[in-house]
């Protein structure tokens, strides 16, 4: 059994950025040895994204229409954005606004389990950032679906388990430049969680 001290996010991996005029989309792609169904779950349940995800959802996101409340997690202070979901077809497709920012989930059978894409429109200097915490997200993730799971870790604690890491191995990745002091990365990605 994993526990949580012994975490340590792999090499940065899975992920690009498409920029469309002022628009910047990170692309992230993970795949999972669950069924497109449990995934499902774990993406649209309230109890199940309390477990991984950066934001408690007062609601399930499962169905379009839905109006749910996100409320972001260990920022300085909790951000409340209201989303309505737009699209939902399940266990394949689920978008929704998430604090002004789209994003779009698609579950792909694959293998025995399920390629898992996340498009997220974000602001171009949060890019290495938001994948960085997204990195750290689906490795959550994938313990719980695992039935072996390790707490939630975002915002600042993520800084823990090798968050600057990651910043900085996407930041080559994608080209950009990374913050080159720690409470600069730590301020900006608690801004990027709101």
């Amino acid at each position: 059994m994993t526990n949580r001290a012994q975490y340590t996010p792999g090499p940065a991996s899975g992920a690009q950025v498409r920029k469309d005029g002022e628009s910047w989309t990170l692309i992230l792609v993970r795949e999972l040895r669950h069924s497109p169904e449990k995934v499902w779950q774990a993406l649209t349940n309230p109890a199940q994204l309390g477990e991984w995800a950066p934001f408690d959802a007062d609601g399930s996101l499962g169905t379009v229409g839905a109006t749910v409340k996100l409320t972001t997690v260990a920022a300085p202070t909790a951000q409340v954005s209201e989303t309505k979901v737009t699209r939902a077809n399940p266990p394949k497709l689920l978008e929704y606004n998430w604090g002004g920012n789209d994003l779009r989930w698609q579950l792909e059978a694959f293998g025995g389990g399920t390629r898992l894409t996340l498009w997220h429109n974000i602001d171009r200097r949060f890019i290495s950032m938001g994948a960085a915490g997204w990195h750290i997200c689906f490795d959550v993730l994938d313990h719980l679906l695992s039935g072996v799971p390790i707490d939630r870790i975002v915002g600042g604690e993520a800084m823990k388990f090798g968050w600057q890491r990651l910043n900085a191995e996407y930041a080559k990745q994608f080209g950009i430049e990374t913050p080159n002091r720690p409470s600069q990365a730590k301020r900006q990605f608690e801004v990027e969680d709101q």
